[in-house]
């Protein structure tokens, strides 16, 4: 598939909803069948991301004008860290852009700085907030999934995208106890237990659970996993078909790497450190999964992100501030962020 081929798609001018919807399965299979062109990648996450209408350049320079947030030590404490060892991102964005994209989220997912609204800024508190059930604020590991963002899109793209992201697709990973983390979490010992028994019960022999090893890979979407590109191109078959797929791709990393992990007396000593993600090869072993989970259970894994009844269904309790996140710097630095 050639960069002509995907233009033909993404060109398309539609009036009736039903030939949108046509173009945008096309699109979603195309994505899974051939890798997107780096060039094209940031307007295939808009469309598929169903952004393009809702980029306003006045409204986040607006938002950034109001200087730091609230959250701004928070948010400078992780951005320095941020893919400290990947040389096309350091290349491609500053610590200044990290900064200023989550502290304008910060202002306009905060309830208490309404009254500084302009009207756009309430048009698209109104719209990312339609769905939530809850307010969002800024959590530990934020700054890493805010990077695949600016490394394909400008920044005030990368805003706007960034932001529906977090409300609409995924809002239980960023609320403060974190409930869909842990909820994904307890999935990857599900789905692990379900595809490979033989490999779920050696780890558990050894005393070890998805939430011992895989909470930045879940919290992160994998993003903490170098090499980038191989995260950016598991990130595309996200976009196309949700990102409860990346419960899968933790457990097809697992399996990848089963062999070293079962002959190794310590297996934790892979699991702190995952070999460099071969995304071809987690993408054509996850879909294959896809198909040999249990209906529920798959239902489950799909509805986690965001529905708050699959934690009671999973028998996931969470209260009060997630304390977990406290770990995840030091587990980015010694896997992939820091010199």
């Amino acid at each position: 598939m050639t960069e002509s081929n995907y233009l033909k798609i993404l060109n398309r001018q539609h009036c009736l909803q039903k030939d949108t919807e046509n173009s945008l399965a096309e699109l979603r299979w195309t994505v899974l069948h051939s890798p997107c062109p780096s060039e094209l990648r940031g307007w295939i996450w808009k469309i598929l991301l169903r952004l393009c209408d809702s980029v306003s350049a006045s409204c986040y320079i607006k938002l950034v004008e109001r200087g730091p947030s609230p959250m701004d030590t928070k948010i400078r404490n992780d951005t320095f860290r941020t893919m400290t060892t990947d040389a096309s991102f350091i290349e491609h964005v500053s610590e200044d852009m990290l900064i200023r994209v989550l502290n304008a989220f910060v202002w306009i997912s905060q309830q208490d700085s309404r009254a500084q609204d302009t009207s756009e800024e309430l048009q698209l508190r109104t719209s990312l907030e339609q769905k939530a059930t809850a307010e969002l604020t800024y959590v530990q590991g934020m700054n890493v999934l805010a990077a695949p963002f600016l490394m394909v899109l400008p920044e005030m793209e990368a805003f706007f995208a960034f932001s529906k992201f977090l409300w609409q697709w995924c809002p239980l990973y960023v609320h403060p106890n974190l409930k869909g983390v842990h909820c994904g979490l307890k999935l990857v010992d599900m789905c692990l237990r379900a595809l490979d028994p033989e490999l779920y019960g050696y780890l558990l022999g050894k005393g070890l659970t998805a939430n011992m090893y895989a909470f930045p890979s879940v919290l992160t979407f994998s993003a903490c996993t170098p090499p980038l590109v191989e995260v950016l191109r598991l990130w595309d078959i996200m976009f196309a078909f949700g990102f409860h797929l990346n419960i899968l791709f933790i457990v097809a990393q697992l399996q990848l790497a089963r062999e070293d992990i079962i002959n190794c007396p310590s297996p934790m000593k892979i699991l702190r450190k995952l070999p460099p993600l071969k995304a071809h090869a987690i993408i054509e072993l996850a879909v294959t999964s896809c198909k040999e989970l249990p209906p529920k259970l798959y239902e489950n894994l799909v509805r986690h992100l965001y529905d708050e009844r699959v934690a009671e269904d999973l028998g996931v309790q969470v209260t009060g501030i997630s304390t977990t996140t406290s770990s995840v710097s030091q587990h980015q630095s010694n896997r992939y962020y820091r010199k």
